[in-house]
């Protein structure tokens, strides 16, 4: 198995990660800009604003589906080549659908970008942990998680601002114009190395067992969170009595928890990955049980919002650290499927909020959501509790025996 250190110099490295860590927030910001721009677009595209938000709808989609298939196609692929790639497609494809004069093009786009996003996942984690030491690489998928964070409270309300300002069609070309410079960056500084030689490419300590678990894990967490975070405005709004005009306020406090959370967890990840998951998941279900019980207080809604949005950004990169110890077929295809599955949560989450608020009310959802997280939570015990101890495992081998920098 390949665990080496860096295959660059640590500042080269670090460049890469802050690169990295921009087109992650890119994607998601370009994922979820239809949500933000929905009253703009709609008119000029001669639709109805359910058809735009089915632009997201069918990017998600494509993201869940696509992932394995494309993680096997380019199994053999220069990771820096695959990498370039994503940010080139994502650029001309976020370009056409900043020209593009019709819906259909205009799906057809999001689709492409789409594409470009599902390998992107695949191949981002394993190659960019790589570049570092494994005993940093937890803190690496915590600073690549930042990105995900900054997405939906800096990327979409920025673009919401341009495109409100100028026109929705400027909004995704400003993010084309970023994706082309990054795919630069990649093509410059990445290193070329195939994906078998990557430091990061085969687990060190891989076990089908602990993965089946891990990935129940992922499909269980992120459904029972994504009810919540589907319906948090309407929660706000009918059940803690805030006004429309209150929530951007407050979903800029919860997006900052959540920046906080990814921050914090990569000062632990490395040293305590078990503790990280059991720790992120249990106040996560403390967070959305707070909810259900003080939810109709403003200042408790607040509190446990602020609570949920803090844990809840520590599950991507602590699945997605566990994913790089434990994944037995290398961990691009373990990435692959672990993204695929996380997606997977996404739908589903936001499929059982819906059929909550419509059959049972929307007071349901943060008790239902904390039920299924506490099955995640009973699932990661059951996985420490019937295998030998991960984490003394990483600190006394990886963290312990074997050296080298941190990124900046």
């Amino acid at each position: 198995m390949s665990t080496a250190g860096p295959t660059v110099d640590a500042r080269r490295a670090t460049i890469i990660l802050l690169a990295m860590g921009a087109s992650t927030f890119l994607f998601v910001t370009v994922e979820q800009l239809p949500s933000g721009l929905l009253t703009l677009m709609a008119p000029d595209l001669d639709r109805t604003t359910a058809a735009i938000g089915l632009l997201v709808t069918a990017y998600a989609l494509v993201v869940l589906v696509s992932s394995v298939p494309l993680a096997h196609l380019t199994r053999n692929l220069q990771r820096r080549w695959v990498l370039a790639a994503c940010a080139g497609v994502a650029a001309l494809a976020t370009l056409w659908a900043a020209l593009t004069p019709s819906y259909e093009q205009l799906m057809a786009a999001r689709v492409v970008t789409a594409l470009a996003q599902a390998l992107f996942w695949v191949a981002v984690v394993p190659a960019t942990a790589g570049l570092f030491p494994p005993r940093v690489r937890g803190k690496v998928m915590a600073r690549l998680a930042v990105g995900n964070s900054l997405g939906p409270v800096l990327g979409v309300p920025a673009g919401t601002w341009l495109g409100e300002a100028t026109s929705w069609r400027w909004s995704f070309a400003a993010v084309a114009v970023v994706s082309a410079i990054i795919m630069v960056v990649v093509i410059v500084l990445f290193p070329a190395v195939s994906p078998s030689a990557g430091g990061a490419s085969e687990a060190p300590f891989a076990s089908m067992r602990r993965y089946v678990s891990v990935m129940v894990v992922t499909v269980l967490a992120v459904t029972g969170a994504f009810g919540m975070i589907t319906f948090v405005t309407q929660y706000l709004i009918d059940v803690a009595g805030f006004a429309q005009s209150d929530l951007p306020a407050l979903l800029l406090l919860q997006g900052g928890a959540g920046v906080l959370g990814a921050v914090v967890v990569g000062r632990f990840l490395d040293r305590r990955p078990v503790g990280a998951l059991l720790a992120g998941l249990g106040v996560l279900v403390v967070a959305m049980v707070g909810l259900w019980v003080v939810g109709s207080s403003p200042v408790g809604a607040v509190a446990c919002l602020l609570l949920f949005g803090f844990s809840f950004s520590t599950v991507p990169p602590v699945l997605s650290h566990r994913v790089l110890l434990i994944s037995p077929h290398g961990t691009n295809m373990g990435q692959a499927i672990s993204s695929a599955l996380f997606n997977l949560g996404i739908a589903g989450g936001s499929a059982l909020g819906a059929l909550l608020v419509s059959v049972v009310g929307i007071e349901a959802v943060p008790l239902v959501g904390a039920g299924i997280v506490l099955l995640a939570l009973l699932v990661a015990l059951w996985e420490e509790r019937t295998n030998p101890p991960l984490g003394s495992l990483v600190e006394r081998e990886v963290g312990a025996a074997l050296g080298g920098g941190e990124p900046g």
